[in-house]
């Protein structure tokens, strides 16, 4: 039997009032008043990007504490979906209701990085609004895919400045959730889960057994350091019940969850506030699962739907927490220790196991740019000497040892010591 990990309590700290004082209630548009209602979210250790009903991104950047938006040229629609991503750049696709996607690649101050703000936007193969958008981990690689069931494919070269988009799958239903690693792409409609592999354009369902009932049931690859053979992958199904499956959609094990929510949900300790939100005055149908994502220890994983969220923890068979019955849950994002969740028209909701703040935040991007180095530090390496043969071609790269600039040795030395300090922060 596994042993039990020490007890760990995740409530909200604090109400994000500096975030939503910096994003306005209303505009002005001409002589009329706009109300703006926030309607997508996405977080990391270095930002939160809030979408919003005027087709304006705005993202906070939670090491300068500064608000930035970015808007969409043209039509004023609402954003529907979006998704940052942190590696050699800084990145953040969005989606809208008409099927628009861009991405924005942000400006860096470190040396080699970004120095302009660039987008990038996806050929009109959508028509539809967008439900789904995941990345690659190095950025060259953006999939979308929206309520008609389509996915496509966008190929980026930060470099040149270019962006080549095709549609590479088209199901009969909605896509619900994506999630991409080893060029493996985990597509999960209203219908079914599959795995599309990238490189041979072939199909698979995950598990053998058609579902029951349609409904919005996520999937996600489970995080590790692993070959595409070694991948393995949680998918929620109907009736409380979650698969674990391996990368050719065989189900290895199910765990069925109906007595776990039997014994009742300790919910997360929510900030009093002078208007309580409305807890448990939504009644779902009946309990069920959702999306899904990975979270905190190996074996737990966060599920949402529109009425509750729920932590669990697989290896223990036990429920660590939630909300539930809380209702108009919009989004929800998490980083390695948080749960951000867009709640109605403009309440955001921050669970953790600590408050807010650079110890936080800094072990996350201390994890996640370890395990960024160790699965394409050879990527990196290359980008850099890229860059200073960019800016002196005439150097032999032979002798980049003796010249190279501070911040890229101390980059190399990271990457080698990090190798050692990922083993003790996981």
């Amino acid at each position: 039997m596994a042993s039990v990990a020490s007890p760990v309590i995740f409530k909200e700290f604090c109400p994000l009032y500096y975030l939503l004082n910096a994003i306005p209630t209303k505009i002005q548009k001409g002589f009329r008043s706009i109300v703006v209602y926030l309607t997508a979210l996405d977080t990391n250790g270095d930002y939160i990007a809030v979408g919003s009903s005027i087709g304006m991104l705005y993202l906070y950047c939670r090491h300068l504490n500064q608000m930035k938006k970015y808007n969409f040229e043209g039509k004023c629609e609402s954003i529907t979906f979006v998704k940052l991503l942190s590696c050699f750049d800084d990145l953040v696709a969005v989606g809208t209701a008409s099927g628009r996607v861009a991405v924005f690649q942000l400006v860096s101050s470190l040396p080699g990085r970004n120095k302009q703000l660039r987008r990038f936007d996806v050929a009109g193969i959508h028509k539809s609004s967008i439900t789904a958008l995941a990345w690659s981990p190095n950025g060259m690689k953006l999939f979308s895919g929206d309520d008609k069931g389509k996915i496509v494919y966008s190929a980026l070269d930060l470099d040149q400045g270019v962006c080549n988009s095709s549609l590479v799958l088209e199901e009969p239903s909605s896509i619900v959730q994506l999630d991409y690693n080893q060029k493996v792409l985990l597509v999960s409609t209203l219908q079914r889960t599959l795995l599309f592999y990238t490189e041979e354009k072939s199909v698979k369902q995950v598990g053998t057994q058609p579902r029951k009932n349609s409904g919005k049931f996520g999937a996600c690859f489970i995080p590790g350091l692993c070959k595409q053979s070694d991948l393995t992958l949680f998918a929620a199904r109907p009736g409380l019940r979650l698969w674990k499956s391996d990368v050719h959609g065989a189900v290895q094990a199910t765990f069925i969850l109906k007595d776990i929510f039997a014994g009742g949900i300790k919910t997360f300790e929510l900030y009093p506030r002078l208007e309580p939100p409305d807890r448990g005055s939504y009644s779902s149908p009946e309990k069920h699962l959702g999306l899904v994502s990975c979270f905190f220890r190996e074996g737990w994983v966060l599920t949402w739907n529109e009425y509750s969220i729920y932590l669990l923890d697989t290896v223990n068979q036990a429920l660590i927490g939630g909300l539930e019955g809380y209702g108009d849950i919009v989004s929800v994002s998490c980083t390695n220790n948080e749960i951000f969740l867009l709640k109605g028209d403009r309440d955001i909701i921050r669970i953790s196991s600590r408050p807010e703040g650079l110890s936080s935040i800094g072990l996350y991007r201390l994890a996640n740019y370890s395990m960024y180095l160790m699965e394409h530090g050879a990527y990196c390496t290359f980008l850099i000497l890229k860059t200073i043969t960019k800016s002196n071609p005439t150097r032999n790269p032979s002798g980049y040892c003796k010249n190279l600039p501070g911040s890229v040795v101390i980059y190399l030395f990271l990457q080698i010591i990090f190798r050692d300090l990922i083993y003790l922060l996981i």
